[in-house]
C-alpha cells in the first residue's frame, strides 16, 4: 500500500497538470495537506518529504501536535481551514499563519483584537457559503462586499481572499466560478477552494490554494472520533 509521501508526489503531479492545462504555472497553486485526525507519526512522512503547508480543523487539536512538529520543521505554514470560535480566537492568532473561516462580525472583532494585542497578522480568507445552505457556516455570496467592508473599516482587518466548500454532491464548477467572481470584484488575491475530490476543477477554476487530505493522508487518522 503507497504511503503518505507517495500519495503525495501523486497529488503534486496532478495539481502540476492540471494547471498546465489551465495555462497555468503550478508554482501559483498551494497545496495545503489537510491533516485533522492525523498523529505526528502519520504527519511526519509529509513533513521529510519536503511539505511545509498543512490544514487543520480543530485550534486544540492543533496546538497539542504542531509546536512539537515545528521543532524540528521550523518552516511550517499552518491552515485553519475549520469553523473558528471567538473562545478560541487568541490561540489561533499565536498558531496559524493563515485563517481560512471568517465569517461573522463577532469572530472578525476578535481576531482584531487579538491581531493588536499579539501584533501578529495571519492570513485572513473570508469564507462564502456559495450554496447558501442554512447548516454550513460562512457568508451568502450578495453580503460578501458589505463583510469584507466591514471587516476592513470597522474591524481594522485586512482580508486576502475568499475561502468555500461547494455543497456535496454539487458540481462544483459554479461555486468555484462564483467565488472567483467575487474575488474579482472585491479585488482580493487569494482562492481557497478545493479539496481530494475536486481540487483539479478548482485549479482550472483559479484556485490559489487547494485543501487535500484524504488523497494524502487516507481517510481518517486516529483522532478521528475525538
Amino acid at each position: 500500500m503507497a504511503g503518505a509521501a507517495h500519495r503525495l508526489a501523486e497529488v503534486r503531479a496532478r495539481i502540476a497538470a492540471a494547471a498546465e492545462r489551465s495555462g497555468r504555472d503550478p508554482k501559483t497553486v498551494r497545496l495545503i495537506a489537510v491533516s485533522k485526525t492525523f498523529e505526528p507519526n502519520e504527519i511526519e512522512p509529509v513533513l521529510r518529504a519536503g511539505h511545509a503547508e498543512f490544514g487543520e480543523n480543530r485550534v486544540q487539536e492543533a496546538g497539542r501536535k504542531w509546536p512539537g512538529l515545528r521543532e524540528s520543521c521550523p518552516g511550517v505554514q499552518l491552515h485553519l481551514i475549520g469553523p473558528l470560535q471567538t473562545n478560541k480566537v487568541r490561540d489561533a492568532i499565536a498558531l496559524a499563519d493563515a485563517i481560512h473561516t471568517l465569517d461573522r462580525d463577532k469572530l472578525a472583532a476578535e481576531i482584531g483584537k487579538e491581531i493588536a494585542r499579539q501584533a501578529r497578522r495571519p492570513t485572513l480568507l473570508v469564507q462564502i457559503n456559495t450554496g447558501e445552505e442554512s447548516q454550513k457556516a460562512g457568508v451568502a455570496p450578495r453580503e460578501a462586499g458589505s463583510f469584507v467592508q466591514r471587516c476592513r473599516d470597522t474591524h481594522g482587518l485586512t482580508i486576502d481572499g475568499l475561502m468555500c466548500i461547494p455543497p456535496v454532491d454539487a458540481d462544483p464548477t459554479p461555486h468555484f466560478t462564483m467565488l472567483r467572481q467575487l474575488a474579482g470584484q472585491l479585488d482580493l488575491a487569494l482562492l481557497s477552494m478545493g479539496m481530494s475530490g475536486d481540487f483539479e476543477t478548482a485549479i482550472q477554476c483559479g484556485a490559489t490554494h487547494v485543501r487535500v487530505g484524504s488523497a494524502i493522508f487516507g481517510e481518517r487518522g486516529s483522532l478521528g472520533g475525538q
